[in-house]
């Protein structure tokens, strides 16, 4: 296994207890992935776990010294291959939507097919069918599903979910499995499938009577689930097959692809999008009401159905470039997606007791040279200089401790040495391997950009010193500044960026200013647009849900007796008896948590990235839910974690996994086959979820410096620095940018200490020409600001909802009728009184009363 750990052990389980955060959830480090801390896996034997000696002595020190060189010296692990993007392999992605205990209904529902198939064909097979004869089996199965009978309604739906899973009885490879599933999900989908399933399904959402059976029931296991599960499965197939385009796809399959993504897009038979029946599902499991709803299923389909309907990280690009062409904007200076897959790896920054030894060496060097030559030549200050700056990782800070300096403040980072110190450690190689040299690009890898604001507020310092005052929002008039300022400004406005964020801001302000001259706001009915304006008003209670979700699928989280059960679709009905049973549902069990957390992290990115495309005050509502419901140091908590253990983690058993467990005679598995796992360098899932973690923390905190601070309290910075162990260069990039942000509230002393780190955040993040990010000086950032800057921005979002999505205006805002036959002609909802005593009413207070048209001279 890779990191010299012993086979078998993701990461320490460590027993220690978590600091608190200051709110509900608190910090726990040390626990295996997707497993309770301090608690091992069923039927896994808890591995004995070396106890730290006391410091005081100085034996215990040099013993934690040694510890600590082999948790953290050795880990480092080589660049990782990994390509990001909107999704894994099809395989794999179907592979997952199975978990190892449901491997024996596979067989049933070949069962159940094939009991039907043979009755209506003999002597016949699946493949060997024409198209037209093919269809009409398939609709006489969707008769079937119109019986009152449950169970003769459930076969039916096995024989269907069996042939979305392509045939594997008939087929004699995985690829052949793949090709007859794709093939199949769109033959389903011609003949109405979906929209059968989708009827059903909704029955069984509305099913009290197993409700209220799973809700008396002391533990729920797999058999609570399997109605749900069974309609789950197809639809989701359905969705991942159609969803995955191939260039040898016929033209009719890519029109029934369209046709599929309006449909779940833009509902034609229901008020709401498919994607909000599933938050409602999220949000029903959350709050105790139905607690047997297979989560993992329903969340990899809401995953999969606002990617297909809303579209992956490439579709969001072109949008945008699109979108920027219609502001009149001028285009992108890069593409980010291809920027960051050039990049590479940067070395991971240098530990305490790496730091102690390589002094010593270069001591014990120094001394051998000595011997043999009396005289030491002098070295020029700019040979040193030059050095430096091609070595950017170079310490030059002699003995001083990173890590130390950070753990000074106490808090969460002396927890996260007691859980290095209990990780199991395998001997370290003798020989160490040679520092890697890192070789500078030509150029920066993004071209640096200027806001309007960095403009305004350069021109106001400058006018205030060369001038003493100033002009506001003027950032043409230039009048008694000196020469270089102009110079300054010009290269300001030749790097000026303006985001459509920037433009809808404006937009949104001028219609608040303005309501009755500007009219109405055409909005276009985009996707995203349809989803935002279902999901408004429970959009608070679906980020409470997710993260919920999250926080129990966390591996650093303790189970509680109050928190909610995510297991309910993993664990059998009869409990493992043996070791290697127990082994085989640990790892389901981990695996499990880490399908959940990928598939939370990757809709909550997505929502939010075509949320801020679509309307930024969208995605601030959404992000302030999020804030609300603690999602930062939810992340955190996250990341306070052996978090390469994480990502080296190998919960998965490869001769289990859909289709290859479908084709092919299983082997007799072992402990040893189950410790071991597979060859792979990482796993892809756990990295992407880690990515999509940092990128969503990255979105709720860019340019908000109240959130900033948040991980500032949290104390954040030692925690991502361990992230930066992962030499993986999307990774690492957003890493740095969460430092980058807080840089300059960490003090002077760790960036001092922090050089190696400082630099990689200058050669990968990109440049602002004002931000003084290293040295502290933002006028942004005055702390008695923050909750203003949080209530404004409230402010803002209410009123863009109030405006286009609320109730009718307020009176004062309405336009007048000023056309006397439209004014008569009105019909006004008269009570029944009045209407009853409408003559008296007349003869009182209109014809007895005279009418003195002499006091209208009178009047001033």
């Amino acid at each position: 296994m890779a990191l010299g750990m012993a086979p078998g052990t993701a990461s320490g389980g460590s027993g220690a207890p978590g600091t608190a955060l200051g709110i509900a959830s608190g910090m726990t480090p040390g626990a295996a992935p997707g497993m309770t801390p301090g608690a091992a896996p069923p039927g896994r034997a808890r591995p004995a776990q070396p106890q730290p000696q006391p410091p005081a002595q100085p034996k215990g020190r040099e013993l934690f010294r040694t510890q600590r060189k082999e948790s953290e010296g050795s880990m480092d692990c080589p660049s990782l291959e990994f390509e990001y993007g909107d999704a894994d392999g099809h395989s794999a992605e179907l592979a997952e939507l199975y978990s190892y205990t449901e491997e024996p209904e596979l067989s049933h529902n070949r069962r159940c097919f094939e009991e039907d198939f043979h009755s209506q064909v003999p002597g016949r097979r699946w493949l060997e069918l024409d198209e037209a004869q093919q269809k009409a089996f398939v609709m006489r199965l969707l008769d079937g599903l119109e019986v009152v009978n449950r169970d003769r309604r459930l076969r039916v739906a096995r024989a269907i979910l069996y042939l979305a899973q392509g045939v594997f009885g008939d087929c004699d490879n995985e690829g052949d499995v793949l090709h007859w599933s794709r093939h199949n999900s769109f033959l389903l989908y011609q003949l109405g499938t979906f929209s059968a399933f989708l009827e059903l399904l909704n029955m069984e959402i509305e099913n009290s009577q197993a409700c209220s059976s799973a809700l008396r029931k002391p533990a729920i296991s797999l058999a609570d689930s399997t109605e749900l599960r069974v309609l789950l499965s197809v639809m989701y197939l359905m969705v991942e097959n159609i969803r995955v385009e191939q260039e040898t796809d016929p033209p009719e399959w890519r029109t029934c692809r369209e046709t599929f993504r309006t449909e779940l897009s833009f509902p034609v038979h229901t008020e709401e999008p498919f994607a909000l029946l599933l938050f409602t599902m999220v949000t029903k499991f959350c709050s105790g009401h139905a607690p047997h709803f297979p989560m993992k299923k329903v969340l990899l389909l809401l995953w999969k159905v606002l990617l297909f309907t809303l579209g992956g990280f490439e579709a969001l690009q072109a949008l945008k470039v699109r979108r920027r062409a219609e502001l009149g904007l001028p285009p992108l200076p890069e593409d980010s997606i291809q920027v960051v897959r050039s990049m590479r790896a940067a070395s991971p920054p240098t530990y305490s007791v790496e730091l102690v030894e390589q002094q010593q060496q270069q001591q014990q060097q120094q001394q051998q040279r000595r011997s043999h030559r009396s005289r030491r030549p002098l070295v020029k200050q700019d040979s040193l200089d030059i050095y430096n700056e091609r070595d950017p990782f170079k310490n030059d800070e002699g003995a001083v401790d990173e890590e130390e300096n950070d753990d000074v403040d106490g808090g969460i980072e002396g927890e996260l040495d007691l859980m290095e110190r209990d990780t199991i450690i395998a001997p370290m190689p003798p020989q160490r391997p040679p520092i890697e040299r890192v070789s500078f690009p030509k150029g920066l890898p993004w071209a640096p950009k200027v806001r309007q604001k960095d403009i305004e507020h350069f021109l106001e310092a400058s006018r205030n010193k060369f001038i003493g005052f100033t002009l506001g929002q003027d950032t043409e008039t230039l009048i008694g500044l000196p020469r270089p300022i102009h110079e300054s400004v010009k290269t300001l406005k030749q790097h000026k960026y303006i985001s459509i964020s920037d433009v809808q801001i404006k937009n949104e302000e001028e219609l608040e200013k303005c309501p009755m001259s500007l009219g109405e706001e055409e909005v276009e009915e985009t996707p995203c647009e349809v989803l935002y304006r279902a999901m408004l008003y429970n959009l608070p209670q679906y980020m409470i849900a997710l993260l919920k979700i999250l926080l129990a699928a966390a591996p650093t989280s303790k189970a509680k007796t109050d928190s909610i059960n995510i297991l309910a679709d993993v664990l059998p009905e009869e409990m493992p008896t043996t070791v290697l049973q127990s082994m085989k549902l640990g790892i389901d069990v981990n695996r499990h948590k880490e399908i959940i957390v990928k598939s939370i992290s990757a809709s909550l990115l997505l929502l939010l990235k075509h949320f801020k495309l679509n309307h930024i005050y969208q995605f601030e509502y959404m992000s302030q839910h999020l804030v609300f419901a603690n999602c930062i140091p939810l992340i955190l908590k996250f990341f306070n974690q052996n978090i390469l253990s994480y990502i080296t983690a190998k919960n998965s058993i490869s001769v289990l996994d859909y289709p290859h467990c479908a084709v092919h005679d299983l082997p007799e598995l072992t402990a040893d086959s189950l410790e071991a796992g597979d060859n792979n360098q990482f796993c892809w899932r756990n990295l992407f979820s880690c990515i999509n973690l940092l990128r969503i923390l990255n979105k709720l905190t860019k340019w908000k410096h109240s959130r900033t601070m948040m991980l500032v309290v949290f104390k954040s910075a030692p925690i991502l620095k361990r992230a930066l162990k992962v030499k993986q260069a999307m990774m690492q990039l957003y890493v740095l940018k969460l430092l980058k942000i807080q840089t300059k509230y960490l003090g002077r002393q760790w960036r001092k200490s922090n050089m190696k780190t400082m630099s990689a955040i200058y050669q990968k993040v990109r440049h602002r020409m004002n931000d003084d990010w290293a040295y502290g000086n933002d006028i942004d950032a005055r702390p008695w600001d923050l909750q203003a800057e949080e209530c404004a921005l409230r402010a803002a979002v209410d009123a863009f909802s109030r405006r286009r999505y609320g109730c009718a205006r307020p009176a004062e805002f309405l336009p007048v009728d000023n056309c006397l036959l439209s004014v008569l002609g009105q019909r006004l909802a008269l009570p029944r009184r009045f209407r009853a005593s409408y003559e008296r009413w007349l003869q009182a207070e209109v014809f007895s009363q005279p009418i003195r048209w002499e006091e209208l001279l009178h009047c001033p």
